[in-house]
């Protein structure tokens, strides 16, 4: 799984079920949005209003933060009953406060009132009507859907039952043919049964989306980014145009590397790429096929996992490799009780969830990171991400609480990726594990895996909400659900159905981001953003060779562009926060394009005489 996306999976999780099990908690921790909405609407009430808020929600979040804390480290039926209660008081509020923000539509506030009360009102993934049997409809649903694609297994012929993390691994090193396909068939048929609750899920909560003043639930997901929800649509379009030359290439050479493997009839060299063959369930990271088409003179010169080893690195060690990271560039060192109450390997006496995640329990300076950390190059890469997101989450920690969060939903992954992007071998001399820098010529294996990652990932993290909000719009009806995913994968991601697929077939419910109702586009935003930002850390600092081999380590210039753009939070618009760190209000993909600069014009080499494109 894509970095972003796998570290994002169980927080959005999390956050999905707090969002779905209390939307018929409307009442909770005394707050009645039926009520609220026959009082005034003075600018005095608004700030009464929002102070309450603020001042519930903090006690509410920090028992939440403790009790999910716990749970997550002491896996029993007690802990998830404590933590589940915990997680149905803050939806209950959460609601609540959401649907009491939008009586005050319309009135003359101060700015960070208003900004407040838009934030109440856009928390809302799934909004329900007010209508209490369309409540408990809307929480049914949505709870029934994320839980089948929880329980998803399916059987093959033999018998044998495969889980999606069992398909997973057969789809990441198998090279046969019939075997993923097999795979693919057997998990796409668990989203079958999902077909006709989407749709009503999808009436629903337009309708609730419409009584708190939006046109549909796309539009406003998409209001939760500080422009016209119409504007933002024509914004992801720019972005995916920057960026497509260099995905037609990739795309392109991997398409023959693919066709040499598995023969004519499998893979056309001037067509689509079945999709089963990618690696990924999904087709939304190539990294697993990376031997068929590692470059030949790929070898970065160095095994980081073996020099980690060699040298006996201990988890704890990694981790304080990452904070001196931070610290060279002019963060304070995390708390001490960092160190003692983090996870930082996988206890012997009880089951935890080793899903690596950054926390801020007490929204103050309580920071913690739960992971079963490997002596390996994965997980030193992954240390650096998540105390990204810890140091993140210190230095907007003294705003309000509403304001406690990054710019958009895209700033706090590409914060955390950004950094890992400093993780050069320029670092790694610096730190002392290699000796000497590789040559240049061998940056071509690591530019390829990077690409395979995060390059093939775009289109997809384009694809899943530009479906979703074409199915809430009524541009998509649901007799066409199945077609349409196609026809737009077919368009962003040059890839196709591996087999005949009907509208019987529900393809979508395949990933669990719509079984779950998570919003994607923020993976498409902090893929972008993460570049975009690299590259205005490596101008800073003032860096003159690739930006594939900057490093912002040491350096205090970046870091105090990067400290005056995290502890904005999230109380001005992300374009403000974007033009403190990089001196743009735009999003740019031509970062992305500037940092594989080598690699495409290699690519572009290797596919003289083949078909670029689909």
């Amino acid at each position: 799984m894509k970095l972003a996306d796998s570290h994002s999976y169980f927080e959005e999780a999390m956050r999905s079920r707090l969002l779905l099990t209390g939307l018929i908690l409307i009442i909770a921790t005394g707050v009645d949005a039926q009520n609220t909405s026959r009082s005034g609407r003075t600018v005095a009430e608004a700030k009464v209003f929002v102070d309450s808020a603020e001042q519930r929600l903090r006690e509410l979040w920090v028992r939440s933060s403790r009790a999910s804390w716990v749970q997550n480290n002491f896996i029993t039926d007690d802990t998830e009953a404590l933590a589940a209660d915990a997680q149905k008081d803050v939806t209950a509020a959460s609601v609540a406060f959401a649907k009491g923000a939008a009586r005050f539509d319309g009135v003359k506030l101060p700015y960070e009132i208003e900004r407040k009360l838009k934030l109440l009102k856009l928390s809302l993934t799934l909004p329900a009507p007010s209508n209490d049997n369309d409540q408990q409809e809307v929480t049914q649903i949505a709870v029934s859907l994320e839980s089948d694609y929880g329980k998803g297994k399916f059987s093959t012929q033999n018998g044998t039952v495969y889980t999606l993390n069992d398909a997973s691994r057969v789809m990441a090193t198998s090279r046969n043919y019939d075997t993923l396909l097999l795979m693919w068939k057997g998990w796409h048929e668990v989203a079958r049964p999902m077909r006709e609750r989407y749709t009503r899920l999808a009436k629903l909560t337009n309708k609730g989306a419409k009584e708190l003043g939006f046109a549909d639930v796309g539009s406003l997901w998409r209001s939760n980014y500080d422009m016209p929800p119409g504007e933002f649509a024509k914004e992801i379009d720019r972005l995916w145009l920057q960026v497509k030359p260099l995905y037609d290439a990739l795309h392109a050479y991997v398409r023959t590397a693919l066709a040499k493997e598995y023969g004519k009839g499998k893979v056309e060299r001037g067509g689509r790429i079945p999709a089963h063959l990618l690696g990924n369930m999904w087709a939304q990271s190539w990294l697993n096929i990376y031997p068929l088409v590692a470059p030949p003179s790929g070898d970065p010169g160095y095994d980081l996992t073996k020099i980690l080893q060699e040298r006996k690195a201990t988890e704890e060690d990694l981790v304080h490799i990452g904070e001196r990271f931070f610290v060279s560039i002019g963060f304070d060192p995390l708390p001490a009780s960092f160190w003692t109450r983090s996870l930082f390997r996988k206890p012997q006496d009880r089951e935890v969830i080793c899903h690596a995640s950054a926390w801020s329990i007490d929204f103050h300076d309580d920071l913690r990171i739960k992971m079963c950390i490997e002596v390996n190059d994965e997980d030193f890469q992954t240390i650096h991400h998540e105390l990204g997101h810890n140091f993140y989450q210190r230095a907007y920690n003294g705003q309000p609480l509403l304001f406690q969060g990054s710019a958009n939903d895209g700033f706090h992954e590409a914060l955390g990726d950004a950094v890992a992007l400093s993780l050069s071998p320029e670092y790694l001399q610096q730190l002392g594990m290699i000796s000497t820098v590789p040559d240049a010529s061998g940056d071509l294996g690591l530019l390829m895996k990077m690409a395979l990652d995060k390059v093939a990932f775009l289109p997809f993290g384009l694809v899943v909400d530009q479906w979703r909000w074409k199915v809430f719009s009524g541009e998509i009806s649901p007799n066409e659900y199945n077609s349409s995913w196609w026809s737009l994968r077919e368009k962003y991601q040059g890839v196709q159905a591996p087999v005949e697929r009907t509208e019987k077939d529900f393809d979508p419910g395949a990933k669990f981001h719509v079984a779950g109702s998570v919003p994607y586009t923020r993976y498409f935003i902090s893929t972008i953003l993460q570049f975009q930002f690299h590259r205005a850390l490596a101008r800073e600092m003032g860096h003159t060779g690739p930006i594939h081999r900057a490093s912002i380590y040491n350096n205090k210039r970046a870091g105090e562009k990067l400290k005056a753009m995290m502890a904005m939070g999230q109380s001005r618009p992300w374009q403000e926060a974007l033009e403190a760190l990089t001196g743009e209000k735009q999003m740019d993909a031509s970062a992305i394009v500037d940092y594989f600069a080598p690699l495409k014009r290699w690519l572009d080499e290797q596919n003289k005489g083949q078909k670029v494109g689909y």
